[in-house]
């Protein structure tokens, strides 16, 4: 498997997934269609599907343009998002399986950022959209804390640590900054926001990062943490500082972070 980051509007990734025996390709959110296209074309694959997941614009502004100059292609998502995923054919939900090839796909159900939001789990990988960023989560648009609590810690959290973690957005350096206000001793944080500072100091991408990465680092999935339960007091002294409301009040700080 060879997986291809392809950078699309401000900060979005889609992601070209290719299955080498076959030569047969999916892309994963195609928020506009005309890098994707000059991709496929490059590197001469053949495009087969389109893997959704969730139906916000700028995951799914590809999907009419790249139906038309690839007839024929499967159009994956949620089963909820049939009437709200431009030319959704397969509807799945967790544990439903498909082929790229010799490649086996599988999704997984984790609402939270939206009702419909799914991650697709190839080999060692795992495509998370906006549910799971590097250090962070997506707003809760649709789902409660308890979605995105789940979703984050037992569904995607379920996977070995060593998955590799294919995010929907380039927001990494600002997430770890979050993290390291809510949590400033952990060093895993500020030895990763190092790192990330030099990368994208040079251009580079921070994508993927490693499920292990995640539960050093991401706030999201550290709601036992003292010294997060401990900022959380500060902000919300009624706060009941179960793991759920934890996160709750954590993404209220995120959002006007």
């Amino acid at each position: 498997m060879r997986i291809i980051p392809i950078p699309c509007l401000s900060d979005n990734y889609a992601y070209l997934v290719v299955c080498e025996s076959s030569g047969e390709a999916g892309i994963v959110d195609p928020s506009e269609s005309a890098p994707v296209s000059a991709c496929v074309k490059k590197e001469g694959v053949t495009l087969k599907a389109i893997l959704n997941t969730h139906h916000h614009w700028d995951h799914i502004g590809g999907n009419k343009e790249l139906l038309r100059e690839f007839p024929g292609l499967k159009v994956y998502g949620h089963k909820s998002d049939q009437a709200r995923i431009d030319g959704l054919s397969d509807g799945l939900d967790t544990g439903d399986k498909f082929q790229l090839g010799s490649l086996q796909v599988g999704a997984l159900h984790n609402p939270g950022h939206t009702t419909g939001a799914v991650s697709y789990v190839i080999e060692d990988c795992v495509f998370t959209g906006d549910t799971m960023f590097a250090a962070g989560c997506g707003r809760l648009f649709e789902g409660t804390p308890a979605n995105m609590y789940a979703s984050l810690n037992k569904v995607i959290g379920g996977l070995p640590e060593t998955t590799r973690v294919y995010f929907g957005h380039e927001y990494t350096e600002n997430n770890l900054r979050f993290a390291q206000f809510v949590e400033p001793d952990n060093t895993a944080v500020s030895e990763k926001l190092a790192q990330v500072k030099k990368a994208r100091a040079s251009g580079a991408f921070t994508t993927p990062s490693t499920l292990g990465d995640e539960w050093r680092t991401n706030p999201f999935m550290r709601c036992e943490s003292e010294e997060i339960v401990a900022r959380v007091k500060q902000e919300d002294p009624a706060n009941d500082l179960q793991p759920i409301s934890v996160l709750g009040v954590v993404r209220r700080m995120k959002d006007s972070f």
